[in-house]
């Protein structure tokens, strides 16, 4: 269902884990219900944030290398200056 981009069969998956006694993944079946239609849409579109995911990662590590070093000028110029 991952690999291959088939998001239609989370609805059959999801009956058949609310049938398992698995409390784990009832939870898992609990949340992806509250928004389904992003959950397949997520599992069958071709696009994703890979690359927005990496910026916010690479913001995140500049932030803990900086921390306690300096006001707010200097990471700031790091996030904005770094290649």
């Amino acid at each position: 269902m991952l690999t291959e981009r088939q998001g239609e069969r989370l609805p059959p998956w999801l009956a058949a884990v609310r049938q398992d006694d698995l409390p784990s993944l009832h939870t898992l079946a609990a949340g992806n219900d509250r928004d389904r239609d992003a959950v397949i849409a997520g599992l069958t579109l071709p696009w994703n944030s890979g690359v927005v995911e990496g910026h916010v990662n690479r913001i995140k590590m500049l932030k803990r290398q900086m921390f306690g070093r300096a006001g707010f000028a200097l990471p700031r110029k790091r996030v904005l200056l770094a290649p």
